[in-house]
């Protein structure tokens, strides 16, 4: 199995809008193309099942 020692970006449409998929050693981003700033998780929210919490609580305090 490949090791993931530097990020991978992937390009994804979803409802029309183009949305970047970063997945690196700490977790997972999704932000819209050309923002900066989308949701995170990392690999231990993911795992321990936090993952749902941690998203919710991201996107209650977005702008």
């Amino acid at each position: 199995m490949t090791r993931l020692d530097k990020p991978i970006r992937r390009e994804l449409e979803i409802e029309g809008k183009l949305y970047t998929l970063t997945i690196d050693p700490d977790g997972l981003k999704l932000s819209e193309k050309g923002r900066r700033k989308g949701l995170a998780l990392s690999w231990t929210e993911l795992a321990s099942g936090d993952a749902a919490l941690a998203a919710a609580l991201q996107a209650s305090v977005e702008p």
